[in-house]
């Protein structure tokens, strides 16, 4: 990071408005968090099959979080921008602590971590969203994780080599389509699951999620990125 104490005028700016949106999020975020990771869930008879919303939810959404954490680390370590910093240090933790618990969920239920397609658990969720071709033209796997928001191999190739304002502007972009992808998945879990632990975290999510994408909007405006 810069000394930018020796006579260097700082590049730090202050925190923009949705900073104070964003932290009430993640604190009732961290709350439910706290309350529901040491907390059990239904009985024997209601644990959730390997077909089942909350199942699919769990295994796409780990490979989801997964991205967003290379991403956000790829950025906090090499950003002069302490909003930037900040942000991604949080989406970091926040996705990394999330992604354990979906790992946890499906060793509690006795479940693989893996199977089947790509968002195919979302088929009969009313969310107005296509969730990967049709059984005679099925999506590439390409296409499905387009679909779900995440970067491509060559965007995450220029992330790691762009610097500056630039990367700072790149990573902004690609988190907020990650987080665009990223709704769709937690409505379809409210709409088709039953799991009560499930439904709380897709909760969250939605609101922790669309409170950063309004906040990494904010902080693209300020650094004029582009597009």
């Amino acid at each position: 990071m810069t000394d930018t104490s020796q006579g260097e005028p700082s590049t730090q700016r202050s925190l923009p408005p949705w900073w104070a949106v964003l932290l009430v999020a993640l604190a009732i975020a961290g709350l439910a968090f706290a309350i529901g990771r040491f907390s059990t869930f239904g009985s024997a008879a209601s644990v959730p099959g390997t077909d089942s919303a909350e199942a699919g939810f769990a295994r796409d959404m780990q490979i989801h979080h997964a991205q967003a954490i290379e991403m956000s680390m790829t950025i906090y370590r090499k950003t002069q921008d302490e909003n930037v910093r900040m942000l991604s240090h949080d989406i970091a933790t926040a996705q990394s602590a999330q992604r354990g618990e979906f790992y946890d969920w499906l060793v509690k239920w006795g479940l693989p971590q893996g199977g089947g397609r790509l968002m195919a658990w979302m088929d009969a969720a009313d969310t107005g969203h296509d969730h990967g071709g049709t059984a005679e033209d099925p999506a590439s796997d390409e296409e499905l994780m387009a679909s779900m928001g995440m970067a491509s191999t060559d965007e995450l190739a220029q992330l790691d080599a762009a610097t500056g304002t630039e990367a700072d502007c790149l990573y902004l972009g690609l988190m907020i389509r990650h987080h665009e992808g990223a709704l769709p998945m937690a409505e379809a879990l409210l709409d088709l699951g039953s799991e009560p632990r499930a439904l709380q975290v897709a909760d969250g999510i939605i609101a922790t999620q669309s409170a950063e994408i309004d906040l990494m909007q904010s902080l693209r405006a300020g650094l004029a990125c582009e597009g």
